[in-house]
């Protein structure tokens, strides 16, 4: 405490002289740090945002228009599929032979059957069947001549009437020509015109179908499936020839059409008569045309600069308000530096002498190493803990606590060597205050040692039976012999230190060492034994291998070996229930090897019995005294293990209730901490128990008697009542709130929670948001 009042002193020291110079300069580079931190990802994302929004504007324009193209393409494509099979069905069609349309009567139903022909398609204007070498043409209206047809009613400005009729007489193919104007009687159309030799597909076909189709269908249909396009339209043959167009914008060359006939389907960015464009094309599989779209680049920008006025003005509120939110985060971070200073200012008023220290980051820094320090200082506290945990209920197969133990030193990180444990008592504890510091010295000096000459590790703590010190022994691992030598001079060591400090000795019980840690709680066992049946007299050493060898046991005779015995009564004693249990199993499996008379099994059996007993006894328990008759009774030794065992465990129960209930209120403070820590999700009957050094079966059997239900339970219903009301209050993901409760595993959480409640964690929140929605 003299310490920290000098470190309080020099440090207002130093804050009265430097303090206004480090204020300024830390708040600056707190805000500067922040406002750089927040500017350069935010230009960044903007100039992305702002690159990715045109980009992806132009794309879904491009994409629009191929979906729509591809669309008009599949339209059109049908449309001309129908006029082939228009063709095809009159050249098959019985009524309109050469033969029948030469009869005057029967060419009628022929005219007819060129009538209906005519309104199955939406874009024909007019349908003419022609035969080679005749003076006759065919139509919905009638039988004319192709030369008056051709020179007084259908005039085309570009076809003459002789050209017409030489395509008609000689084209073994069908033939389209592009959109064209031609004067029909007294009005001017633009139209496409489509030959079909009859039989379609024959090498010598007898006659032609003529299909005269409006230009302003063609493109109307194109219009209605583009939409609002803004860009020009095309259908080009195969030599780039334009069949149709609609331009809404400058026309393009014919080069430039030539090249467009010549691309793939697909969106293109290209030059055409020295201007960037973007074109759509859509390849026919079925007749070779390509139709397109083309739009100016520059088209494609101006639709985003509303997006860019948007970013730009995003950008501007956002930066403002961050460079805000900075400064008073800044000020925010360099709050608790302040306080600190403040605090200091107040413990001293002392300003003689300046702190010779960089700034107050240095001090926070020092301010960490000494609260480093004071948690190394509750290291042995620690590891106290542990190894009381460890010699009573030996190793347990819990991942933390193994974790702690190993860095409390208790097991080297290698696992090898042998492992025993001894107990000290003293036969006259000081009692006067004078001889009580020297008393207190030897057990500080006892609590950890190490004698690297014999490879030998050893840690002592003070347990609850009064005057008594339990040691932990770390061996190397060498051969048996090497091994008792060592012991040996362990101990001649331990005598001489402590003979050093005081006149008084202790016993010391020495139990068997054994080559794993896990059954340290077994050596503690029977070194306390050992420690029971010593030899009266002066303080010596009692090894509980050696009790056997002081029986007087006959040599022909079977009996349980007294410290078979004497470890099961150390273990009732004590509370060591699952120890205990393993004892009278291992004690029956032995009787029941041996070949005895009845007399004998049952006096053997008696004095088990009567062991369990006589502890029984010492734990003030004269109500099991009244069940004697029933104990004694049994036909099998199978009958006769299942009694003793109810009635150890009985035994054992007591004796830990005896000595953790010293303490009215540990089971509430045990409930608190589980009330606070519940959504810790290492927390766990053995981590409470190593806290508030207790045994997990007694935190287990007073935690239900405290709250009605057993642990486990109790920490599911407080997590679920969490994520209920978690659900309810916030918008969080489920797989946050059952973390944040400590449930890792959230499927089966999600079982159990439907299991309990009727509902998935979903519904029950859909279910309580529409409840507590307000009716209007």
């Amino acid at each position: 405490m003299h310490h920290f009042k000098i470190q309080a002193n020099t440090l207002t020291q130093f804050i009265s002289k430097y303090w206004s110079q480090y204020k300024s300069r830390l708040l600056f580079k707190y805000a500067a740090s922040y406002i750089f931190m927040f500017l350069i990802p935010l230009t960044v994302v903007t100039i992305f945002i702002y690159e990715n929004a045109a980009y992806n504007l132009r794309t879904e324009i491009e994409r629009a228009n191929l979906n729509q193209m591809t669309q008009a393409k599949l339209t059109i494509d049908g449309h001309m599929s129908d006029l082939y099979e228009i063709a095809s069905r009159i050249s098959y069609d019985e009524h309109l032979t050469p033969y029948m349309m030469s009869d005057p009567y029967r060419s009628r139903e022929g005219i007819n059957t060129l009538a209906s022909y005519t309104a199955n398609s939406s874009i024909v204007e007019q349908l003419f069947l022609y035969y080679h070498d005749r003076n006759e043409i065919y139509s919905y209206e009638g039988m004319t001549n192709p030369t008056t047809l051709f020179n007084k009613v259908y005039t085309y400005h570009n076809w003459s009437s002789a050209s017409l009729l030489k395509a008609l007489n000689e084209s073994i193919a069908p033939l389209i020509r592009p959109a064209e104007p031609v004067s029909i009687y007294s009005r001017e159309e633009a139209l496409l015109t489509l030959l079909i030799p009859i039989k379609p597909n024959d090498s010598y076909p007898y006659g032609s179908v003529m299909f005269l189709l409006k230009e302003s269908k063609l493109t109307g249909l194109m219009d209605t499936i583009l939409n609002q396009y803004k860009g020009n339209s095309y259908i080009l043959s195969p030599t780039g020839e334009v069949l149709t167009s609609n331009a809404n914008g400058t026309s393009l060359s014919r080069e430039a059409l030539t090249d467009i006939a010549e691309l793939e389907t697909g969106i293109h960015s290209i030059r055409l008569d020295e201007e960037a464009q973007s074109v759509v094309v859509v390849k026919s599989t079925e007749n070779g045309w390509s139709y397109a779209t083309t739009m100016p680049t520059y088209q494609f920008f101006e639709s985003v600069v509303h997006i860019k006025t948007l970013i730009m003005l995003v950008f501007a509120i956002a930066a403002l308000t961050g460079i805000v939110v900075a400064i008073i985060l800044a000020r925010r971070q360099y709050h608790p530096i302040k306080n600190l200073i403040d605090f200091a200012r107040l413990q001293t008023g002392s300003r003689d002498e300046a702190l010779k220290v960089r700034n107050e980051w240095e001090w926070i820094t020092q301010t960490f190493r000494d609260y480093k320090a004071r948690i190394h200082w509750q290291t042995p506290y620690v590891r106290n803990q542990c190894l009381m945990l460890l010699l009573k209920h030996g190793k347990p197969n819990d991942p933390e606590i193994e974790r702690m133990i190993m860095e409390t030193g208790l097991e080297p990180p290698d696992a090898e060597g042998a492992y025993f444990s001894a107990v000290l008592s003293w036969d006259s504890p000081p009692e006067d205050e004078a001889q009580q510091p020297d008393h207190m010295l030897q057990l500080e000096l006892l609590s950890q040692l190490s004698f690297p000459e014999l490879g030998v590790q050893v840690y002592g703590v003070e347990f609850s039976v009064r005057d008594r010190f339990a040691l932990m022994v770390l061996l190397p691992d060498q051969s048996p012999e090497l091994q008792e030598a060592a012991i040996n001079r362990l101990f001649e060591n331990i005598r001489a230190m402590l003979l050093e400090q005081t006149d008084t000795l202790p016993h010391i019980g020495v139990g068997t060492i054994y080559p794993s840690l896990s059954k340290i709680n077994q050596s503690f066992i029977e070194a306390s034994t050992a420690l029971d049946y010593r030899q009266p007299g002066e303080p010596g050493i009692t090894f509980f291998d050696q009790l056997q060898n002081k029986e007087a046991v006959s040599q022909t005779t079977f009996w349980l070996s007294k410290k078979t015995i004497l470890k099961l009564e150390q273990s009732l004693k004590q509370g060591n229930e699952p120890l205990a249990l393993s004892m009278l199993s291992s004690m029956v499996q032995e009787i029941k090897q041996e070949s005895l008379s009845v007399p004998i099994l049952r006096l053997i059996c008696f004095d088990i019995l009567n062991t369990i007993l006589r502890t029984a006894a010492d734990l003030s328990m004269g109500d099991v005294f009244g069940r004697v008759p029933a104990l004694a009774s049994f036909d099998t030794l199978e009958e006769f293990e299942n009694k003793l065992a109810m009635l150890a465990g009985e035994v054992c129960r007591q004796a830990n209730h005896q000595t953790e209930t010293s303490q009215p209120s540990l089971i509430d403070d045990l409930v608190a901490y589980v009330d606070q820590n519940y959504a810790d999700y290492t927390l766990s009957l053995e981590h409470i128990a190593l806290r508030f050094s207790v045994s997990t079966s007694y935190l287990s059997r007073s935690f239900k008697e405290k709250t009605g239900i057993n642990f486990t339970h109790y920490i599911w219903l407080l997590r679920m009542n969490e994520v209920k009301r978690l659900l309810i209050a916030t918008n969080d993901p489920l797989q946050i709130i059952i973390e944040q409760v400590g449930y890792l595993d959230a499927p089966n959480f999600i079982r159990k929670f439907k299991k309990d409640s009727g509902l998935t964690p979903g519904q029950f929140r859909k279910q309580h948001c529409q409840s507590n929605t307000p009716s209007y």
